[in-house]
């Protein structure tokens, strides 16, 4: 395969690809630039949207400031090493399938600057950090950490046998959503399951948008996806995800007593859903990127929504 077009040229692979290699990890040593690409360490996107469901959780259930802090802070740094995890998992899979795809082809394994050996020893790293951060935890929470390493393991297959994988997905990066509650109060509850419905609901409808990236190589090389599955007609069933989403939201909090304000906090993160249902392009994948990415704001709105709800 010739990789020449991904050539490094000013930080970033020439060709469309959401690879980069400039800020701080520009500045790592070279044999370790590698590995933080395969983390997915120059695009913490992934780690916000990971633990955002947790913090949603937090500012609804935490106990108190103090142990709401605690929790997102090792919430924080488990996300940035699962997801990192699950990164590798992925492109151990997808490695000759990404030598295939425009966007992925630069990655360390399909380029060939991290054999699957070197892959395997950084995936045990990541979730040796991972477990350290559950074991901080309380026992419900553990086993809920512990359970979610199925659908992590499952997600890379899922795009091999149906056209759904970006459910997968969700039930994979939803999971911070219970896993918060259990470890705020030690339980799993109602409260619990409509927010984790209500994430769901939220990355199947963000992942949609981002798998238009890849629309064209994904049908050339045989993998499905909800981009291909709902092509021009996507606009709608992102509306139908992200009004899923607010309406659980507003369940979740009906459900868990929030007060008054609650609902028109809820306002904010709305409009932010709303905007990527209207600007949507799924022919611009540097757009779709664009909206992709916006959803840290938007999730980060719903959390302040909770913390509004509890005044």
């Amino acid at each position: 395969m010739d990789m020449a077009p991904f050539r490094w040229n000013r930080g970033r692979v020439q060709g469309f690809t959401d690879i980069e290699r400039r800020g701080w990890v520009a500045r790592l040593p070279a044999g370790w630039q590698p590995y933080a690409l395969l983390a997915r360490l120059d695009r913490p996107i992934g780690s916000w949207l990971l633990v955002l469901p947790g913090l949603w959780a937090f500012a609804l259930a935490a106990p108190g400031w103090a142990e709401g802090l605690r929790l997102a802070l090792l919430f924080g740094i488990g996300a940035v090493a699962m997801r990192g995890a699950g990164c590798v998992v992925n492109d151990l899979w997808d490695r000759d399938i990404d030598r295939r795809v425009e966007r992925t082809r630069g990655r360390p394994l399909a380029a060939g600057t991290v054999s699957p050996r070197q892959a395997l020893a950084f995936l045990a790293a990541l979730c040796a950090i991972g477990l350290a951060m559950l074991l901080q935890l309380n026992g419900t929470a553990i086993l809920l950490g512990i359970a979610s390493l199925l659908p992590i393991l499952l997600y890379p297959l899922a795009k091999r046998v149906t056209n759904w994988p970006q459910a997968m997905l969700g039930l994979t990066f939803s999971w911070a959503a219970p896993e918060g509650i259990a470890a705020a109060t030690g339980q799993v509850d109602a409260v619990a399951l409509i927010l984790w419905a209500a994430a769901f609901c939220w990355i199947l409808g963000y992942d949609t948008i981002y798998a238009h990236q890849d629309r064209e190589d994904d049908a050339k090389v045989g993998i499905g996806s909800t981009a291909l599955r709902w092509g021009e007609r996507t606009r709608p069933f992102l509306a139908a995800c992200y009004a899923a989403t607010l309406g659980l939201l507003a369940l979740a909090g009906w459900q868990a007593g929030l007060g008054w304000l609650y609902l028109p906090a809820l306002l904010l993160p709305a409009a932010l859903l709303a905007r990527q249902v209207l600007t949507l392009d799924i022919h611009d994948p540097a757009h779709c990127l664009r909206l992709f990415k916006s959803n840290r704001e938007a999730g980060l709105a719903i959390a302040l929504a909770f913390l509004i709800g509890r005044l």
